[in-house]
């Protein structure tokens, strides 16, 4: 069976656990990689609003 992205345990909206479990990562690895593009690039905090209104439900 194929893997589908679909949102995971939430904190905020389950984005990272999400994405996390797709590619078999752990979510706090996640987390840290979505907050260093968030204050790095300034990139990071539109792209989890974008996954978080994209993305399906379990």
């Amino acid at each position: 069976m194929a893997k589908r992205l679909v949102k995971g345990e939430k904190k905020l909206f389950g984005v990272c656990s999400g994405l996390a479990n797709y590619f078999d990562m752990d979510p706090t690895v996640m987390r840290i990689l979505f907050l260093v593009a968030f204050f790095m690039f300034g990139t990071g905090g539109l792209l989890y609003v974008i996954l978080a209104i994209v993305m399906p439900e379990k």
